[in-house]
């Protein structure tokens, strides 16, 4: 499937790279854990269930979690009106339509390709955008499925689990072992473990988050360049951006296991730390390239937060 939605050949390259790398690495960190306990196969076994489970039943799963709920065109008419109009500019398939009953104003994708894509907003966001910045909103996640980058960072964030349930395994089948065993081997070999596993888990939570804010800088030029209007996702951005800080810390939590699947990341303010390794790049780098991006095409008051986009 080829849309009209913009390629881009970096993010591509970045995918691929991102994957051939976490590949290894998961490679080398199982190889190395059945030399250190001698048996992985089950917890391998159920590993590959659970990726499997992941990618295929991606959008039910983020659904289920976000209580996100398929909608037909009578519930939302609006709705499903901008995702046709934007479906037929891009020449792309167009994806189910849910809506999650959540304050929080923002909107995901997810689905492991364009003919099994699901595009959810929250009443939050549909509540405080008009149906410019909707729009806007709508052709960044659209763009994610266009250009398959949902599928990639669903398999990427989903492997760290992996990891997880192999040192668990790991732990407990140490723990219940043999006593002379367990005297001799378990300190030692729970190390081992546990050394390899944060060495595997700071290498993909990098690798990551380098391919998650390039995704999300991807996304907004492609979004911009569908609609010409990057002024108009610019003062989106900024509602969001700005209602998200407001929203309770409590409900913020909630959601922060979709950080990388969502329009902008849910993070309260003072969260340097959080912000620091985002899943997202900052707001302002956001709101710089857009404007760039307004400058070249010469688009009408193409200021972030001007007429063409206020807030």
């Amino acid at each position: 499937m080829r849309s009209r939605f913009e390629p881009d050949r970096q993010l591509t390259a970045r995918m691929v790279a991102t994957m051939f790398l976490l590949g290894l690495v998961y490679v080398a960190f199982i190889a190395a854990l059945i030399v250190l306990l001698e048996s992985l196969v089950l917890v391998v076994v159920i590993a590959a269930a659970l990726l499997g489970a992941q990618y295929w039943y991606s959008d039910r799963i983020a659904l289920y979690a976000m209580h996100g709920r398929l909608v037909t065109p009578e519930e939302q008419p609006q709705l499903h009106g901008v995702v046709d109009r934007l479906c037929a500019a891009a020449d792309m398939p167009k994806p189910q339509v849910a809506v999650s009953d959540m304050d929080l104003p923002n909107a995901f994708a997810t689905g492991r390709n364009a003919d099994h894509a699901v595009v959810c907003v929250t009443t939050g966001l549909m509540r405080r955008l008009d149906t410019e910045e909707l729009e806007g909103v709508l052709a960044h996640e659209l763009s994610h499925v266009a250009h398959r980058d949902v599928a990639v960072i669903t398999i990427a964030s989903f492997l760290g689990v992996i990891a997880g349930l192999i040192v668990r395994f790991a732990f407990y089948s140490q723990l219940f072992g043999g006593r002379n065993q367990r005297d001799q081997n378990t300190a030692a070999v729970f190390l081992a473990v546990m050394g390899v596993s944060a060495l595997v888990y700071a290498i993909s939570f990098l690798l990551i988050r380098a391919l998650s804010r390039y995704r999300e800088l991807a996304a907004d030029r492609a979004a911009a360049m569908l609609t010409a209007k990057p002024s108009v996702l610019a003062s989106a951005l900024t509602k969001v951006s700005g209602d998200i800080a407001r929203i309770p810390t409590r409900d913020l939590r909630t959601a922060q296991a979709f950080n990388a699947f969502f329009f902008t990341p849910a993070l309260g303010p003072g969260t340097a730390m959080a912000h620091m390794f985002s899943t997202h790049p900052s707001l302002e780098r956001r709101l710089e390239a857009l404007a760039e991006l307004s400058a070249q095409l010469g688009e009408p008051g193409g200021e972030p937060g001007g007429e063409a986009g206020g807030v």
